[in-house]
């Protein structure tokens, strides 16, 4: 199952587990933690008195009284002290250690915050880093959905250069689709190109016939084959010649086993958007056949759209991994992959 980055308040998350990123002595403090308390009321804190407290990078496990999930996992996360004190591993251990929990209780679903991210002031983009790659490296073995709750911007950030750097793409990419268009002429191609009304030539003009790539040689069955190929079958065929199998394609898509199954399933299926770009990615098909299978799915990417042009940066850049699309994403406010 999926990794989803959320804007929420993680006491009112309906899962089967939530994490409290807690202090050693279990007892309760500021920031999350408190208000984790504060929502489940005096019969966690009992419980918790009779835990014993929890070692840095470790877990304990408690009911959720009046939490609307089944149960607390309790963790405690480091302080940052630089960098070299070990700070990386024990807060992946507490990613570990709460999701063994997860798993050994049955839980089908679990919430996150960022944990060490807050008072103990581990760097939110390293700590959501170290979030991502630990709870991905766990759902390659489990079936699980896994929430990273944030409950504003301010808690949640990516590195200054790759906001920069997108930022800066989109802003020499982005066509403002407010501009008038009233004329065009032609080039030296005889490609006609559409003009603003200052005179300027607009983005969104047509390449000239040379600047087109001719596509690769295929034969004739082959293009007869894939002239009517639906979306479902395109993706299965793109597994085949890849060489994955179904769940490794499904998990770098950050796509549940249920939706794939209806997928696979379904010949005449029609993902969301976001699917079909969620299982280019995972497949790390080039523009071109990105494209390809958008179109398949009745889509197209435009660069009046933030989100398409953030997609292309990262293809452009080689970079498929689907849940650092998704923080970029989240950081801009589109919508997610796959998810």
């Amino acid at each position: 199952m999926p990794i989803k980055i959320v804007r929420n308040d993680i006491t009112k998350m309906e899962c089967d587990a939530i994490v409290n990123a807690a202090n050693s002595s279990l007892l309760g403090g500021g920031g999350v933690d408190g208000a984790i308390h504060r929502a489940a009321g005096r019969g966690l804190l009992l419980e918790c008195m009779k835990l014993g407290g929890c070692k840095t990078g470790q877990a304990k496990i408690t009911g959720s009284h009046r939490l609307p999930c089944r149960y607390v996992i309790h963790t405690v996360g480091p302080k940052w002290q630089g960098g070299q004190s070990g700070e990386k591993e024990l807060l992946e251990s507490c990613y570990r250690e709460s999701l063994r929990l997860a798993a050994e209780y049955h839980c089908e679903s679990i919430a996150f915050p960022l944990i060490s991210s807050g008072i103990y002031g581990y760097p939110k983009d390293r700590a959501l880093k170290v979030a991502v790659d630990t709870i991905t490296a766990f759902l390659l073995e489990h079936e699980m959905l896994v929430h990273i709750v944030v409950f504003d911007k301010s808690a949640f950030q990516i590195s200054e250069k790759l906001f920069s750097d997108i930022a800066s793409y989109i802003d020499d990419t982005y066509v403002d689709t407010h501009v008038t268009f009233n004329r065009s002429r032609r080039d030296e191609c005889g490609n006609s190109h559409m003009l603003r009304d200052d005179g300027d030539t607009c983005k969104m003009q047509m390449p000239c016939f040379q600047t087109i790539a001719m596509p690769k040689a295929v034969s004739l069955a082959d293009m007869v084959n894939q002239i009517d190929e639906s979306f479902s079958q395109m993706l299965l065929r793109k597994i085949d010649e890849k060489g994955m199998t179904d769940a490794e394609c499904y998990k770098k898509a950050n796509v549940d086993r249920k939706l794939f199954s209806k997928i696979r399933g379904d010949v005449h299926y029609h993902p969301s958007k976001t699917t079909a770009i969620a299982f280019a990615i995972a497949l790390e098909l080039s523009l071109d056949e990105t494209k390809d299978m958008l179109m398949k799915a009745g889509f197209a990417l435009s660069h009046s759209s933030k989100f398409d042009i953030i997609i292309e940066y990262f293809i452009n850049n080689g970079n498929y991994n689907v849940f650092e699309i998704n923080e970029a994403l989240f950081a801009f406010d589109q919508s997610l992959l796959g998810v």
